[in-house]
């Protein structure tokens, strides 16, 4: 034995890679079958390799006494170190990839190692990095709140979405719905479905630092909020917590549901006619989803819930209008610009100041305490909104324009009414019976086009 180079393991190479071995040597010894002195020399093993069998179970493996050293990578760690450092400041885009820092060792100190020990060394020292984060204990009665992007198809046409996603962590219940686009009057309509589907609504609320609720980050955890998260927030009473800049994870749970809902909810993607239609089957889905158990929990999901709404705040008995008020001034066209896009005012209304109330669905236009037009929101860039009755005081002056008018250019009237314009045109053909037309069209202004309709047919069959 005198002659094995390492005394410690000589004869333990063999023990060492044989479980069955190694229980045989410590049932012969520990059950005093075989003397310890026997055993070293009946197994050809060192008086040290047996203590350690008979003091383990099973091998404990090799084990060094110091780390090993790396002389080639050693003495540039700490300039590797001071770059990471330095990136943690810079753009995301722009910090070092391991071959970068490998190329700057090389250039500009003389490194004379390859690129895989200093990536190996990068990914090591990033590792180590990494922060690590508490479990959190979420009571019942609160809620975290975020958005998501996702691609379906509407009517056809592919379009990105933003997807509203409410959760609470207690019970893991979710509740998702589907905009063009992430604005206010979107982030309040998200949480006003969000409070009726769940039956309440949660006591503190969760959100990153979106520019739909804080108009200013004051402090560390100081927010000045929008005008219309204050109104939001003054209906239905929940106190609202904003995570740290960079501290998405104060949120976590709805991080993970965004993953959650996007790839259960939301794949394949959706082919369908509308986002109304959209969001139904989401409303259905989220449904469905009550019944999920919860790890960790005993119950489902809605059992959870149902437990949990008995700490919300109830839904207050009026009503809230998801809607964003803004400024806007007709212009020499009688259009007012809202969100990149033109609606029609009555031209009466041309160069006034107004005022803008836009929900998910329609944009209202208000003069003084008057609402002066009601348009469906469009949600595409660029687009020119008319109601054609809008212009027609200014075509009863001038009555030429009446065929060139672009506002009119798509609007679609009953049979009936082109009846009557031949029939009062020819009639008077000097331009009188096109503006006696559209006096009778101006009808529309006070009165519905069934009823206006229902006149035309009635004093057509008259003449």
């Amino acid at each position: 034995m005198g002659n094995r180079p390492s005394p410690e393991f000589a004869g333990g190479a063999e023990v060492y890679a044989n479980m069955e071995l190694w229980t045989e040597i410590r049932r012969q010894v520990l059950t005093g079958a075989m003397s310890k002195r026997e055993a070293c020399r009946h197994y050809d093993i060192h008086w040290m390799t047996l203590k350690k069998i008979l003091a383990h179970e099973e091998p404990p493996g090799y084990r060094r006494a110091l780390p090993a050293r790396r002389p080639t990578i050693e003495p540039v760690l700490p300039i590797i170190r001071a770059i990471l450092d330095a990136d943690r400041t810079a753009p995301r885009k722009q910090r070092h990839t391991a071959k970068r820092i490998w190329q700057r060792l090389r250039d500009e100190h003389g490194f004379r190692g390859g690129y895989t020990i200093v990536k190996d060394a990068v990914r090591e020292l990033k590792i180590g990095r990494q922060e690590v984060f508490l479990p959190l204990s979420h009571p019942p009665g609160e809620a975290q709140v975020d958005f998501g992007f996702a691609e379906v198809s509407v009517g056809g046409e592919p379009l990105q979405i933003a997807f509203f996603v409410m959760s609470l962590p207690y019970s893991d219940a979710v509740y998702v719905q589907v905009f063009p686009r992430e604005c206010s009057e979107v982030f309040l309509e998200g949480h006003v479905r969000a409070f009726a589907f769940l039956g309440g609504v949660p006591r503190r609320i969760a959100y990153d630092n979106t520019k739909t609720a804080v108009a200013k980050i004051t402090g560390s955890r100081e927010r000045q909020i929008t005008r219309e998260f204050q109104r939001l927030q003054s209906h239905y009473l929940f106190a609202p917590h904003f995570c740290l800049v960079r501290r998405p994870n104060e949120k976590g749970h709805v991080e993970r549901l965004l993953d959650y809902a996007r790839s259960n909810f939301l794949v394949p993607v959706p082919t369908v006619a509308s986002l109304k239609e959209l969001n139904d089957r989401l409303t259905e889905q989220c449904r469905r989803d009550l019944a999920r158990a919860v790890r960790g929990k005993a119950g489902t999901v809605e059992t959870l819930l149902v437990e949990e709404q008995s700490t919300f705040l109830p839904l207050p008995a009026r009503s809230f209008e998801a809607r964003r008020v803004t400024q806007a001034t007709a212009d020499s066209m009688s259009l007012i610009r809202f969100d990149t896009n033109s609606y029609s005012v009555p031209t009466r209304y041309a160069h006034r100041r107004l005022t803008v109330v836009a929900t998910v669905d329609e944009v209202r236009v208000i003069y003084e305490d008057r609402l002066i037009a009601r348009h469906q929101r469009s949600w595409k860039r660029e687009q020119f909104v008319f109601n054609p009755v809008h212009y027609l005081a200014l075509l009863e002056r001038k009555p030429g324009g009446f065929d060139y008018a672009r506002p009119l250019e798509q609007w679609e009237l009953p049979s009936c009414f082109g009846l009557l314009r031949r029939r009062l045109e020819a009639a008077d053909p000097n331009g009188q019976g096109t503006r006696a037309f559209i006096r009778v069209l101006r009808l529309l202004e006070r009165y519905s086009l069934a009823q206006v309709t229902d006149a035309v047919d009635y004093a057509w069959t008259s003449m």
